[in-house]
């Protein structure tokens, strides 16, 4: 491209010989692309991605939480490619969702949980991907395993704190089954090790248990528990059908001992997914970064996932954002692949501008000499055309006095002539017109008698004239 350039530039140097150029001839020719470039240039302008901000800020969770700690390792990430990345703590996923819906938070991105849009308007947030599984653990206290929840009908259930994303989703479940707490369930705003010490102590009948909450030792502890069961979802197929927020997951026998065989059986459980949700003015190169980042974080093999499968391009309750549908299908983009972010960054945003205006001036580089030439030429023939019609008055019969003014008016052609401003490839032209203005001078100075041939004669030069 570069090469092309060169040479229409070169090509462009030799018609516009700045000592003989007419710049009137110049500006009527080059004006309408110039003023095309920059209306190309206004237009870029306008749509130009703003250059990536070095800040942006997260909203995670509460100090020591799983999205605590994650947030902390995204740090470290993006701080290896010079971007800051600011941790706000918060109560949770409701509250980041929140925080993130409110224009006049202070906030770029976040940790949310499945199964909580409702809670917020979400027209304006996007997802970057689901980053893992966070299994719904519904622990109980029965002489048998009960199959439905609705079998929870009329005992004291832990739904855990109110405005957590674990007491939306327990909530929801529930009432899916018909329990709404206006009937003689009890539903108790107990969360985490409170929860668990309640069911051990027979202070309540079941909790909902998820995230940190149900951290490995705590589940396996109660798992361990003499009169406490597991939930088996049974119905786990109707329940992501009509969740579309859930997945089904399997929970292996002996997943939490192998030796003592915890849990007995192979058991079912469902799951939303956290999502690394962003607004929807994420630059697309944080947008990359980010999911980089969650790639190198999540993107190992755990006891619900297998290796690579987060990030993944989910979509449950928020549309995944173009720029990350892109990156899943086609990864970073070589500039961001090879180069420093600051650097990369730069080079994107000036060849957004500077393709499209290449695209745009190789050909007007092609078309400008054309009409350029083409405009001299046709100052060339305006003489010819003024050339003519004297010759033709000199056909009819004058007075000495008229064939007197023909020649002044012949001499007045030929000074236009030698005056004009035209580049050296012209020559030829300029010396053939005064050639036939020589040639017109002649005819003008013969006896009028001569005048009879001159039709035949006059037909010959038209054809030695240039067209």
């Amino acid at each position: 491209m570069a090469t092309v350039l060169a040479a229409r530039m070169a090509g462009l140097a030799a018609v516009f010989n700045l000592s003989r150029v007419s710049w009137r001839d110049l500006a009527l020719t080059l004006g309408p692309f110039v003023l095309l470039v920059a209306v190309a240039l206004w237009l870029a302008s306008r749509f130009l991605q703003p250059a990536p901000p070095d800040t942006i800020t997260i909203t995670s969770g509460p100090e020591g939480s799983t999205y605590a700690n994650t947030a902390q390792r995204y740090q470290k990430i993006l701080a290896r490619q010079g971007v800051t990345l600011k941790i706000l703590p918060s109560q949770g996923s409701l509250d980041n969702l929140k925080r993130l819906a409110d224009p006049n938070a202070n906030v770029d991105i976040g940790f949310v949980q499945g199964g909580l849009a409702g809670q917020a308007g979400t027209d304006e947030l996007y997802s970057l991907g689901s980053i893992f599984y966070t299994p719904v653990y519904i622990f109980y206290r029965s002489p048998k395993p009960i199959t439905r929840l609705s079998e929870l009908s009329g005992k004291r259930v832990a739904i855990s704190r109110e405005g957590s994303g674990t007491h939306v989703l327990a909530t929801a479940l529930l009432r899916a089954n018909g329990i709404d707490g206006k009937d003689a369930t009890k539903l108790v705003n107990l969360e985490g090790t409170a929860a668990e010490d309640a069911l051990q102590a027979r202070q309540v009948d079941a909790v909902f248990l998820m995230g940190d909450s149900a951290a490995f030792a705590n589940t396996r502890e109660l798992l361990r528990t003499e009169g406490v069961r597991l939930f088996d979802f049974k119905q786990a197929d109707a329940y992501i059908r009509r969740f579309r927020y859930l997945s089904k997951l399997e929970l292996p026998a002996g997943a939490f001992d192998l030796g003592k065989n915890v849990p007995a059986d192979s058991l079912t459980l469902v799951s939303p997914t956290i999502e690394l949700i962003a607004r929807s003015d994420l630059h697309p190169a944080l947008s990359d970064m980010l999911i980089e980042a969650a790639r190198e974080v999540h993107g190992r093999s755990t006891l619900f996932q297998k290796a690579g499968e987060f990030p993944a391009p989910l979509e449950h309750e928020y549309r995944i954002s173009d720029d990350a549908t892109r990156y899943y299908k086609s990864g970073k983009t070589f500039v961001y692949r090879t180069l420093p972010f600051w650097l990369a960054s730069l080079v994107d945003r000036i060849a957004v501008v500077l393709v499209p205006l290449i695209v745009l001036l190789i050909p007007t580089f092609k078309l400008v000499p054309w009409l350029y030439r083409w405009r001299m030429s046709q100052r060339i023939y305006r003489r010819y055309g003024e050339l003519i019609g004297l010759e033709r008055a000199a056909l009819s019969q004058t007075t000495p006095e008229e064939r007197t003014d023909l020649l002044q008016r012949l001499d007045q052609i030929e000074g236009r002539v030698i005056t004009l401003k035209l580049p050296r490839s012209f020559s030829d032209q300029v010396y053939l017109l005064r050639q036939h203005i020589t040639f017109v001078r002649t005819r003008l100075t013969k006896p009028a008698d001569s005048a009879a041939s001159a039709p035949e004669e006059q037909a010959s030069r038209a054809d030695d004239a240039p067209h």
